[in-house]
């Protein structure tokens, strides 16, 4: 993992969401440099089903080496904002870091997303990031190194990642607008970048939206803990970028990733709104000490439910859920060129079958 240099001692970061997951592993990190860290976040009372409070969050803050201030904050109400912003500026003399990690999640279709929730995502997710974001960029301008950092991907704009859960998309998508945005009006002055992960990351909310099994499919939060420190140690000319947590990792001479894995050498997950062939997928399995029963090349024999493609197909299928059926609820189409034409389906509505077709009548794939 990434060692700690020092050069955020005496920073004071302001962290939404930091309760728990990414945002309080990033705090950790931090706090092992001996820095300041707010955390504004909503749960000051434990939840039945996700760990962590500002509170449990707070004392393990301070015993990593940092000092704690624990504030109840909504992000989508200006005034818990504000109040947090002061409550910091008064304790700590100033805010030097902005992490916007808070975030809302529904990946349902258009008809099937009441109102109540796209507010919720476009409420936490873009405008929780804009208020926050612009309520402390006023000391932000007063700091020597300021950053910005949005949990926000690429902005990828292949249809696939809007046509099965737009609100969602667009809600995550405002917050790199942010990034893009934010990041040119204050050149010189705040850098202003963006991180997201190569692939799914264990949390509270992966759990509950992947259901039993999922964890073993994903990396433990420290990797985007270690790249948030990379970038966040980084110059504030350093701007404008939309990073890949591993990625950056490469960067800093990181070469062994199994150590972030939960489950070492088991296939992992891609995340959202990177596009990745499935030849990549099968490098990633071989990367991680998974044996694949196929390997990408040429053939003359393929068949909707045999070759190499087949078997990709055959591998999501052992790494999904009923619960991410049950929370997918979309149909997502393949238009594979290349060596292996054709168009494939996967049915995330009912997980009833996926089809394959090209130069061969479409059947059931399972």
């Amino acid at each position: 993992m990434l060692p700690n240099t020092g050069k955020l001692a005496g920073c004071t970061l302001f962290i939404t969401g930091a309760s728990r997951g990414i945002g309080k592993a990033i705090a950790l990190k931090a706090a092992k440099d001996g820095a300041n860290v707010v955390i504004a976040a909503k749960t000051a009372q434990a939840h039945p089903k996700l760990p962590g409070t500002i509170y449990t969050a707070a004392e393990e803050i301070e015993a990593a080496g940092g000092k704690a201030l624990p504030c109840i904050v909504d992000v989508r109400d200006e005034k818990q904002i504000g109040d947090a912003v002061d409550q910091a500026v008064q304790k700590f003399g100033g805010i030097d870091i902005v992490v916007n990690n808070a975030s809302a999640i529904n990946l349902t279709g258009t008809l099937e997303t009441p109102m109540k929730k796209v507010d919720l995502m476009l409420g936490i997710n873009l405008r929780g990031t804009y208020l926050t974001s612009k309520m402390c960029i006023p000391y932000l301008l007063k700091s020597k190194n300021p950053h910005i950092l949005n949990l926000s991907p690429p902005l990828n704009l292949n249809p696939i990642w809007f046509k099965n859960h737009t609100a969602y998309t667009m809600a995550k998508y405002g917050m790199s607008m942010c990034v893009l945005g934010m990041s040119e009006e204050f050149r010189g002055s705040i850098a202003v970048n963006a991180l997201w992960p190569k692939t799914a990351i264990q949390t509270a909310a992966m759990d509950m939206l992947g259901g039993d099994g999922v964890g073993k499919q994903c990396r433990k939060v420290e990797i985007m803990a270690d790249a948030a420190y990379s970038i966040l140690s980084k110059p504030s000319s350093y701007t404008g970028n939309f990073i890949i947590d591993e990625d950056i990792l490469k960067q800093e001479g990181i070469k062994d990733f199994d150590i972030y894995a939960v489950a070492p050498g088991h296939p992992l997950l891609p995340d959202f709104f990177l596009d990745e062939a499935p030849e990549d997928l099968v490098k990633k399995m071989e990367e991680h000490g998974a044996t694949p029963t196929f390997k990408s090349g040429k053939t003359s024999t393929e068949t909707a439910d045999s070759g190499p493609i087949a078997e990709t197909f055959h591998v999501i299928k052992g790494i999904l859920s009923p619960d991410i059926v049950k929370t997918t609820q979309g149909v997502y189409k393949f238009d594979l060129s290349g060596d292996h034409p054709g168009v494939w389906y996967i049915d995330l509505k009912t997980m009833q079958e996926v089809r394959a077709s090209g130069n061969r009548q479409s059947k059931p794939m399972w």
